[in-house]
This record gives C-alpha cells, sequence and structure tokens, in this order.
C-alpha cells in the first residue's frame, strides 16, 4: 500500500515485521477464555484466515499460561500474549508466542515494593531469551498512578505520553530495542493527538494505533477510522487494530475493517477536516475479549444502544466496558459509565459510584440517570 511512513526501525513479529517500510500490520485479540482451549485456537485461526498478521491473548493466571503450549501448537499465526497485572507470568508464555505486551500502568499491582524498572528489565531479558518483540501498551482509563498524580486531573494525555517516553527510554538504556508502543483512547481526536505527540519526539519507535472501547458497528468503524485517516495520512502507525463489540463469530471483522480502512487511505479517500460531531450522544463500549466475566456484555452494549436513541441530540457520553481490568478507570471520563461483572453491572456517574444492579435491572436505572443529566443540561 502506497502510504507515506515515518521512517520506523523495524521490529520483528514472527513472521511479521513493524516498521522500516513494511506494510502496515493488521491485527486483533481473542475474546475466548484462554484457558478453553479449542475455542481460542478456533477463534485464533479465524482471525489468522482473514488475515489478521498478529493475533493476541491475554494471560491473567496460571491457568491461562497453562494452555498456551497447546494453542501455540495448533496454530501458525503471530501470537501475542498481553500480560494482564501478573508480569512474572512472563516467563512461562514467553516460549510458545512471538510477542509480549504489557501495560506500564498495570506493573505496580505485583511486588508494590519493587522498582518498576526492574520488572521491565525481568521482561525485557525475557523477550531477549525466547526471541519475542515487546509492546509497551499505554492506555487512557490504567495510566500509571504515578504519572496522574503529577498532572492536572484535566490532562489525561501528558501522563500517558510521559509513561510511554519513560519506558522507552529505560528499554533503549537497557539495549532492548524491539519494541513497539500504542497510545489508546476511547476519544479518537485524543488518540489523533496523543500518537502525533509522541511520534515528533519519538519518530524511530513503531507504532501500534486503536481506538479503544470504539463500540459496536458502525459506529466504531467510524471512530476508528477517523483517528487512522489522520494518523496513517501523515506517516504515523506501523500497525493497527479495530476493537469492535462483536460476537465471538464476528471477530474477523475487525481485520475486514482494517483491511477497508487502510485500503482507502492508501488510494486517497480520506477527508482533510474530520468532524466528530461531538454535540451528540456518545456511546463507547470495549471490544469484546477473554476478560470478559459475563457474556451478557455484548447483548447490555446493543440494548444500551437502542434505549438511547431518544437521547441522539444530546451532548453525553455512555461508557459500557465489560471487565473489572479497565472498567472502572475507563468510564471516569464518561458522563454515566457501565462496568461490567459477572453477575451485577457497576453503575457510574462520571467518577461516582452509584451501586451494582442486576443485567435486568441497569436498563431501566440507567435510563433514569440519563433522564436526569438531560433535564439539568436543559
Amino acid at each position: 500500500m502506497n502510504i507515506p511512513r515515518n521512517p520506523t526501525r523495524e521490529v520483528r513479529i514472527g513472521t511479521a515485521t513493524l516498521g522500516g517500510g513494511h506494510p502496515i500490520a493488521v491485527q486483533s485479540m481473542t475474546a475466548t477464555h484462554t484457558q478453553n482451549i479449542d475455542a481460542t485456537v478456533e477463534q485464533i485461526n479465524a482471525l489468522h484466515a482473514a488475515g489478521a498478521d498478529v493475533v493476541r491473548i491475554a494471560v491473567d493466571s496460571n491457568q491461562d499460561a497453562a494452555a498456551l503450549p497447546e494453542i501455540r501448537r495448533q496454530t501458525n499465526a503471530n501470537l501475542a500474549i498481553d500480560l494482564q497485572e501478573n508480569y512474572r507470568l512472563a516467563e512461562i508464555v514467553a516460549p510458545h508466542v512471538d510477542k509480549l505486551r504489557y501495560n506500564p500502568g498495570h506493573l505496580y499491582h505485583h511486588e508494590r515494593e519493587k522498582p518498576w524498572q526492574e520488572k521491565v528489565a525481568y521482561l525485557a531479558q525475557v523477550a531477549t531469551d525466547n526471541d519475542c518483540a515487546m509492546r509497551v501498551g499505554v492506555n487512557c482509563g490504567s495510566v500509571d498512578p504515578d504519572k496522574k498524580a503529577q498532572y492536572d486531573e484535566a490532562d489525561s494525555i501528558s501522563p500517558m505520553l510521559d509513561s510511554a517516553w519513560e519506558h522507552c527510554a529505560h528499554l533503549d538504556d537497557l539495549g532492548f530495542t524491539r519494541y513497539c508502543v500504542s497510545l489508546k483512547d476511547s476519544d479518537p481526536q485524543k488518540v489523533i493527538e496523543v500518537n502525533r505527540r509522541f511520534a515528533d519526539k519519538r519518530p524511530c519507535v513503531p507504532l501500534h494505533l486503536g481506538v479503544t472501547e470504539a463500540g459496536m458497528p458502525p459506529d466504531g468503524i467510524i471512530k476508528t477510522r477517523i483517528a487512522f485517516e489522520q494518523l496513517l495520512s501523515r506517516g504515523i502507525g506501523d500497525t493497527v487494530r479495530v476493537s469492535l463489540t462483536v460476537s465471538n463469530a464476528r471477530k474477523p471483522e475487525e481485520i475486514a475493517a482494517g483491511r477497508d480502512i487502510l485500503a482507502d487511505i492508501a488510494a486517497g479517500r480520506v477527508r482533510s477536516v474530520v468532524d466528530y460531531g461531538l454535540d451528540t450522544l456518545n456511546i463507547i463500549s470495549c471490544p469484546s475479549c477473554s476478560r470478559v466475566e459475563n457474556e451478557a456484555f455484548i447483548e447490555l452494549a446493543e440494548q444500551v444502544k437502542e434505549m438511547t436513541r431518544y437521547a441522539a441530540d444530546h451532548a453525553l457520553t455512555i461508557a459500557v466496558m465489560g471487565c473489572r481490568v479497565n472498567g472502572p478507570g475507563e468510564t471516569d471520563d464518561a458522563d454515566l459509565g457501565l462496568w461490567c461483572g459477572p453477575s451485577f453491572v457497576n453503575l457510574k456517574r462520571g467518577g461516582e459510584a452509584l451501586g451494582q444492579f442486576a443485567y435486568d435491572e441497569i436498563l431501566g436505572r440507567l435510563k433514569s440517570e440519563l433522564d436526569a443529566l438531560i433535564a439539568k443540561r436543559q
């Protein structure tokens, strides 16, 4: 694809290579429970068949890690592992995958007395010993608390950048340069700004682009397209993921959407000025992944979208998150936020917790809160 590119260095992930003028890679993430080997392998191979250059899997327990050898045996896909909060699982899974992804904001959950620099040094050594690449994955809803404390609450971008730059510098000092970076938000305009600012300072580092919690199609594709058009057309970005709230059987649609967006950009079918329409209702929802603890989350996201159509002309944001890992933090900036547990849905108004509600109760309570917000603004 004839898309101008920043002169980033090469980062090999199995048989795929990011940066260095190589084609922009498209990837996705499994939504199955990793311990369910048959379902996970089926989805990996479906994504691979759809054209995924890399497929990411979440590993959050020893049981998840134990499934990796057999998963690896049954697929030829390039595999990335999403290390959740237990970074020590890296040495168990690394022999079976091609890339390790860690979130700087999650490193403090385990061994809190140990400096993050030591944890990153450990990860870099594990990656080196096992011929793995790494991704430093900075997410708006789970930024390192120490970084957030250094900036005004209204500034969500500076802590992300500070964290990413700091981790890049430390990896460079360790002599480990086989890494890429991602900086994600649910707001495409923030994704554009944070990645442009990062690339201005570190143009050599390959960037993984994505709008997190983009939501359901077609809205989620539109939000993602906005960010990708503005970044890729400026040479920023080496691999992409379209994060959609869809059922397991539809996960390959993320790959198709990514390919379509890349083809349009390569053909010049982009808008020079993007108006996202911020004076209308905005519903964000996370992509279905293996962290989701109740599959009713996907149906709930669709129900929220349908129920709130009457409020389409109001400039409010509703966030529907599927798990307890990123959900609490990633709903803070929404006017109303839902994050789902196994049996209950947690409802928030901004950063204020309003309580837990059963899945068959939450829509009524959400509507009451939405009506109250609309009335207050009017």
